[in-house]
């Protein structure tokens, strides 16, 4: 970084760190690598779940509940709402942000500050009312994430667990499905076992004999007779 490093510490790390000319018009005299730097920079770990892994204070700094954000989408007007950021002074760092976007994108830095302050002080602005607004909007937006941060780790945790108890029940029912195999094996095996047993009783008497007794009997049924003609 260069020596201008020092916003991501100014205000308990709530401001995000960017290189000195990272406020320019988007290529404006600024190279492909220094861009995909610059979106390096904004996407990267100062933004990513796990820069919030440890708790902090500006979790704390809602006074009722702030809305979740719905398919990533963030409803900030409530957002500052919950954190008890007044309506009127966030509509000051409102049209703030929006006479500076108005100002050409080449306007030195000095220049655009001394238009804004004058224009501020010609409607009766303080600016000290401003930056106090401006950092609570930050310090909202702060809380906000680490509040969705530490409540995607709950759900992590929380998934990672019924995983685990899944795929527990999953091992408990193969186990049990392979234990009904291997006992109907064993059935067919002993069942088996046991026709052979008798069957050499039968033997004893003879084929024709047996077929006899099977055709004339009214509780026995030939098994190479079909089910019709059983039935009949």
């Amino acid at each position: 970084m260069t020596g201008k490093k020092g916003w991501g510490s100014t205000v308990a790390g709530w401001f995000i760190e960017r290189e000195e000319g990272a406020d320019r018009e988007p290529g404006a005299g600024m190279s492909a690598e220094e861009a995909e730097a610059l979106i390096n920079e904004a996407s990267g770990a100062a933004s990513s779940p796990e820069a919030y892994a440890n708790p902090s204070p500006t979790q704390n700094v809602f006074q009722t509940a702030p809305p979740p954000a719905t398919g990533g989408q963030v409803d900030f007007e409530a957002v500052f709402d919950a954190a008890g950021v007044d309506a009127e002074e966030r509509g000051r760092v409102a049209r703030t942000v929006e006479l500076l976007r108005s100002l050409p994108a080449g306007t030195d830095a000095t220049v655009k500050k001394q238009i804004v302050e004058a224009s501020l002080k010609a409607f009766g602005v303080p600016i000290e009312k401003i930056i106090e607004a401006g950092v609570e909007e930050i310090q909202a937006l702060d809380g906000y994430i680490r509040n969705g941060a530490a409540d995607n780790e709950k759900l992590m945790q929380e998934s990672d667990s019924r995983i685990k108890q899944y795929e527990e029940e999953i091992r408990n029912i193969r186990a049990i499905m392979q234990q009904s195999v291997s006992e109907l094996q064993n059935v067919i095996k002993v069942c088996n076992d046991k026709k052979l047993e008798v069957q050499q009783v039968l033997e004893f008497f003879g084929q024709a004999k047996v077929a006899e007794v099977v055709r004339e009997s009214p509780k026995l049924h030939d098994p190479s007779a079909t089910p019709d003609a059983a039935a009949s």
